[in-house]
């Protein structure tokens, strides 16, 4: 537990219990009291309260954790109801935006989507699964929207990735810069580039120029509306997976399969 969550459930059982004793704690105030007589009786039943209270949370200890799962299973719950919301009203921008780049089968009839940034650790990592996913289904269809939120150099990478899309090249960068263990900037998107054949002169100013812009501005807007602020994140259906766990290729799969058995409204 950490020190926010811990204060913000220790306040909500100190609240609870305050709130419990002063709906069970007897009222002896029987006739109208002045001012000063009202105030000496709530100073006198605060300092009474609060020491029930500290007593009896110290002996009940475990509330804490009852109030903890609690907390958390709203939080989840409401974190569930504003991911389907986000993603009934941005369904087509997240799987089927015509403009964004596609890898494994561009006809596929599942979509997995990842927001993804090239000098993240995990990103790399998670690299090698979606790499394993596309080769084991021939039907997946991956949809990489690049988020370039950690760097300056991300960003310039992410522009020449983008760039040579134009050229049909995004696919061979992309891997590239994250199968590489060397920082991704532009100067090393580029190098990358030249060694692919690609125009180097239509390169550069196609990653300044309006169509690579729009692209990240529009994933960027995406990221925000669908509550992703961390890469990797995968989507797929009404799926969400955060960051790089262990069996990410397993859950993507089994995430794919089960798209095709509820037929996907979203991917």
């Amino acid at each position: 537990m950490n020190a926010k969550t811990f204060v913000t459930t220790a306040a909500a059982a100190v609240a609870l219990a305050i709130a419990a004793t002063a709906l069970v704690g007897p009222s002896y105030v029987t006739k109208p009291v002045t001012t000063a007589q009202a105030q000496g009786v709530a100073s006198t039943d605060k300092a009474a309260i609060e020491k029930i209270v500290r007593e009896y949370l110290l002996d009940n200890p475990e509330l804490f954790l009852e109030v903890q799962t609690a907390l958390e299973a709203k939080m989840e719950k409401q974190q569930a109801e504003k991911f389907k919301t986000a993603l009934s009203e941005n369904a087509k921008d997240l799987y089927r935006r015509p403009e964004a780049p596609v890898a494994g089968n561009k006809d596929g009839d599942i979509t997995v989507t990842e927001f993804f940034d090239y000098n993240c650790g995990y990103c790399k990592k998670s690299f090698v699964d979606l790499q394993a996913l596309i080769k084991a289904d021939n039907r997946v269809r991956v949809v990489l929207k690049e988020l370039p939120i950690l760097s300056a150099d991300s960003v310039d990478a992410a522009k020449i990735a983008l760039g040579a899309k134009l050229q049909n090249k995004y696919w061979e960068v992309h891997s590239a810069l994250l199968e590489s263990k060397a920082r991704a900037t532009g100067a090393s998107a580029l190098a990358i580039a030249e060694k692919l054949g690609l125009d180097m002169a239509k390169l550069k100013a196609d990653a300044e120029g309006p169509v690579v812009k729009a692209e990240l501005d529009a994933v960027r807007q995406l990221a925000s509306k669908m509550g992703v602020n961390g890469t990797p994140h995968f989507m797929v259906g009404d799926r969400s997976i955060s960051g790089a766990p262990a069996d990410l290729q397993a859950m993507l799969a089994e995430g794919v399969a089960d798209m095709r058995k509820s037929g996907c409204k979203f991917c």
